[in-house]
């Protein structure tokens, strides 16, 4: 890995550089500037990128997709399953338990949370619901990094203050509020209602 801070866009593009790849056959050469066209960027931008990273290319060729589908994958840790915890069993937290696309991808959700004395208990996709209460102690056991925070906003901080307690060390906050959290814990915050007015400002 880089001894030194990687920009979160470009952690963000090789994500996209591996979806392409994902399409195209292993034994394919590729050139840097064919990946900038799949994607809609630069080749310069593609070997800025990569060059964070290592050498995969092949000199006056490209890099052979095969290879670069590998490294990308253990880049990004997506060489092993990442469990992950659901806090917030609503109607966007059940949409995201039911979406195959997390499984697939290496982060199957293990096991769920909530508040509602009316939810706990019940199973929902073979998995039963917990208390937020028993967060860090259930996190904790199953070994869980991961968290995908859907509770409403005002339940958002003390349940990433559980999350914290149990050992996660990675969270996704759909939740449409700001969270306090140490700096060695990693947040990633998804605002529907902000990526709508950012639309609204380039469409008015």
């Amino acid at each position: 890995m880089p001894q030194f801070k990687v920009p979160d866009v470009a952690i963000q593009r090789l994500s996209i550089y591996l979806r392409a790849l994902r399409k195209l056959e292993e034994n394919r050469i590729l050139s840097s500037l064919k990946l900038a066209e799949l994607i809609g960027t630069s080749d310069g931008q593609v070997r800025k990128d990569l060059a964070y990273f290592g050498e995969f290319g092949i000199p006056g060729q490209g890099y052979q997709v095969k290879k670069l589908r590998r490294e990308i994958t253990r880049i990004l840790g997506l060489d092993r399953t990442w469990k992950v915890a659901l806090a917030g069993v609503g109607k966007l937290g059940s949409a995201l338990l039911v979406y195959p696309g997390l499984r697939e991808s290496g982060f199957p959700i293990r096991v769920l949370f909530d508040n509602d004395p009316a939810k706990i208990g019940k199973v929902r996709e073979g998995l039963r619901i917990q208390s937020s209460e028993t967060i860090p102690q259930v996190v904790s056991q199953e070994e869980i990094k991961i968290g995908i925070i859907t509770t409403p906003a005002e339940a958002a901080q003390k349940v990433t203050n559980q999350l914290i307690k149990g050992g996660v060390r990675g969270i996704l906050n759909f939740a449409p509020t700001i969270i306090v959290h140490p700096s060695e814990l990693k947040l990633k915050n998804v605002d529907l209602s902000t990526n709508l007015e950012t639309l609204s400002y380039f469409l008015k």
